[in-house]
């Protein structure tokens, strides 16, 4: 049985929705919760049903919002770091945590490692579009500054990752920038469009509007633009979501046109809600490592337990290692 180690301390909203989030998954799927965190706030949520499948590991020090990342590695005491182990010593397959994302990259590059070829791993984020298909985006926030190999390796494990975890059947993947032509960009979209040539799959620069209209699987950024991306299509979301309420009251005819439409607002929430999606799988390093919103409710923390589990299904991680393996060894014969 696949073993998730669960981080639920330091997450914006407590413990409580991170534990109820974890029995939602084990109700649902078949797989041993080893849970971090305070078992005090931990137990009681527990329903006995399950607790042959739930192992808690009594924890009461986390690395805060407002500390620095660094400190991760030397808190050996902190939540982060014991459930990093668990996954380093082969003691749980996957890691969630909702709580401090730049620990939770730090640990996982560090102590997880990364696939040997792999310049740093990237944050790999799921979009909604105007189709059935999601598309990704990476970087969405491990790499403020990136170099055009950076953007390379980003490209390969996108569509790696739409491959075999999203089942793509052909991911296309495309450069962010501020224009569709080959000309288009800043110094490094330029430098790094140069070496996407190589790419079967890359079908060139595209805007912000195709991370939405569905024509790109996979957007290739560095993680200081990803990461504006992902906070501007939340506030976006969001914003829609208040404005419809709001219009939706003004008067009788609008509010018995939303009651006939209630099934289109439903479906239209689901798609553009992060929390439908649970979090963004840490690409790069050689175990799952999914890294979850610090506001995450129950649902999030579901879905992105369902994201581990369907990743380590799909073993992405031995499918980027021996992709990465081949590229070294093409590089080593023709340097």
């Amino acid at each position: 049985m696949q073993k998730i180690a669960i981080d639920v301390m330091g997450a914006d909203n407590g413990v409580q929705p991170i534990v109820l989030g974890v029995v939602a998954a084990l109700r649902a799927r078949n797989f041993q919760a080893i849970i971090v965190g305070d078992e005090e706030q931990i137990l009681p949520l527990i329903p006995q049903d399950l607790n042959t499948r739930v192992e808690v590991i009594h924890c009461l020090d986390y690395i805060r919002m407002e500390e620095s990342a660094s400190k991760a590695t030397k808190r050996e005491t902190s939540s982060i770091y014991i459930a990093t182990e668990l996954v380093r010593d082969g003691l749980a397959d996957a890691l969630v945590s909702p709580g401090h994302s730049g620990a939770t990259m730090s640990l996982a590059t560090l102590r997880l490692g990364r696939i040997k070829g792999v310049s740093r791993p990237a944050i790999c984020t799921t979009m909604p579009t105007i189709n059935q298909n999601l598309s990704i985006i990476l970087d969405a926030g491990a790499n403020t500054d990136c170099k055009p190999e950076y953007l390379l390796d980003f490209a390969v494990m996108g569509y790696e990752y739409a491959k075999s975890v999203l089942n793509f059947s052909a991911p296309r993947v495309g450069l962010l920038s501020n224009g569709e032509e080959d000309t288009k960009g800043n110094e490094l979209t330029k430098a790094a469009f140069g070496l996407l040539k190589e790419l079967e799959y890359f079908k060139g620069n595209v805007e912000g509007r195709d991370i939405f209209n569905g024509s790109t699987d996979v957007i290739v950024c560095d993680g200081f633009s990803g990461n504006l991306v992902l906070k501007a299509s939340e506030g976006v979301a969001s914003a829609i979501s208040t404005i419809i309420k709001s219009e939706v009251k003004k008067s009788i005819l609008a509010t018995i046109g939303a009651l006939l439409l209630k099934g289109v607002f439903g479906a239209l929430k689901k798609k553009i809600d992060h929390s439908e999606y649970g979090g963004a799988p840490l690409l790069g390093v050689q175990k799952v490592v999914i890294i979850s919103h610090g506001s995450s409710n129950a649902r999030a923390i579901e879905c992105a337990i369902y994201q581990a589990l369907n990743a380590l299904d799909s073993e992405i991680c031995s499918k980027l290692e021996e992709v990465f393996a081949k590229r070294v060894t093409q590089k080593l014969k023709n340097p």
